[in-house]
């Protein structure tokens, strides 16, 4: 056994590229672990700095602009649109969500009696126990909802104070960034290993894929969330802009996103239409904008660039967003990715070595 891992070792470890690669893969992921804290403003920076540098290359390709003009227009209007949209949207998604969160008691109602009533229609699939179970557990899951808003209530000034320093920090990060990036990028590199090749060959492949993840992402959200909410508006349906918002931001938790959206979106529908034909009509749009966003929508946006297994693109959104939270969530798909191509990178056999 022995024997076998150590052939196993040499075979793949053996190289200096590969030990190169590997050393800086766990220095880094080793860095945001454990540093995350103090290193998210220039996290959330660079990731709207890969977002900003299409519009740039655009203005500066096509249209022949410096890119410092670019750079200067983009950003602008970039951080004025983030704005109004913030200034316009907060006050009535905030009114939407305390009023959902008063209605939300009389909806669990609704939905316990409407559930007691299965039993006499289904006795032989569902029990009078396993429903009391169930609503407990619901109960349990909607009291501990509360106390975390109540704890965010608390910390509200706190809470307001650090965004104050991020929409300080942030744009002010990606300025330079996108300003000096050559600067930066050579800066980096003094601090990697000679043997950085095969480094250098998966970063080259990874970042535009990075680029093209985060962009169609974005797009993504927008596009849902637009979708959704003309669909709310269109059947009346309340809080249509917090359940739009809720379905967009679904899309960066792949699968599962979209089936937890779904509950509040039909507790709400039930509430306001009951069984009605009404329900069953926005249940079926909604269920069809989250098909064609699955098969029309991603394919057209990231192409082959995410050539991963549904099951692959699970786990990974479970291990990262474990590690690193909703940051872990939102790239649990390139990391996944850069697994894939740090995997097929090694040497396959000794030959190769």
């Amino acid at each position: 056994m022995f024997e076998m891992f150590q052939s196993w070792y040499k075979q793949k470890f053996n190289d200096p590229q590969t030990v190169a690669l590997l050393g800086i893969l766990l220095i880094g992921f080793g860095i945001i672990y454990f540093f995350s804290d103090l290193i998210m403003p220039l996290l959330i920076a660079i990731v709207f700095a890969y977002l900003l540098e299409w519009p740039i290359k655009l203005l500066t390709q096509k249209l022949k602009f410096p890119r410092l003009l670019s750079l200067i227009l983009v950003l602008g209007s970039f951080i004025s649109l983030s704005t109004f949209l913030f200034v316009v949207m907060l006050p009535t998604l905030w009114n939407q969500a305390v009023t959902f969160i008063r209605d939300l008691p009389s909806m669990l109602n609704l939905l316990n009696a409407w559930l007691e009533a299965l039993p006499e229609h289904y006795p032989e699939l569902i029990d009078y126990a396993m429903l009391d179970s169930l609503m407990n557990m619901l109960k349990e899951k909607i009291l501990g909802f509360g106390e975390s808003l109540l704890a965010l209530s608390v910390n509200s000034i706190i809470s307001l104070v650090g965004l104050g320093i991020y929409a300080f920090l942030v744009p002010l990060m990606v300025f330079f960034l996108l300003k000096d990036k050559p600067l930066f990028v050579r800066g980096f590199i003094k601090f990697l290993p000679k043997n950085r090749r095969l480094a250098a060959n998966v970063w080259f492949e990874m970042q535009q894929q990075i680029a093209n993840y985060i962009r169609g992402k974005v797009l993504e959200i927008l596009i849902v969330g637009i979708v959704t909410y003309a669909i709310f508006l269109f059947f009346d349906l309340r809080y249509p802009l917090l359940l739009s918002v809720a379905v967009g931001l679904s899309v960066l938790i792949p699968y599962i996103g979209a089936v937890l959206v779904t509950i509040p979106v039909a507790l709400v529908a039930l509430f306001q239409f009951g069984l009605s034909t009404d329900f069953y009509y926005l249940l079926l749009a909604f269920v069809i904008s989250q098909l064609l966003d699955g098969n029309l929508v991603v394919p057209f946006l990231f192409s082959e660039a995410v050539n991963l297994h549904p099951l692959t693109i699970i786990v990974a959104v479970l291990i990262f967003g474990g590690l690193w939270g909703f940051w872990g969530v939102f790239f649990a798909i390139p990391l996944a990715t850069l697994v894939k191509a740090v995997i097929n990178a090694l040497p396959s056999n000794e030959e190769e070595v």
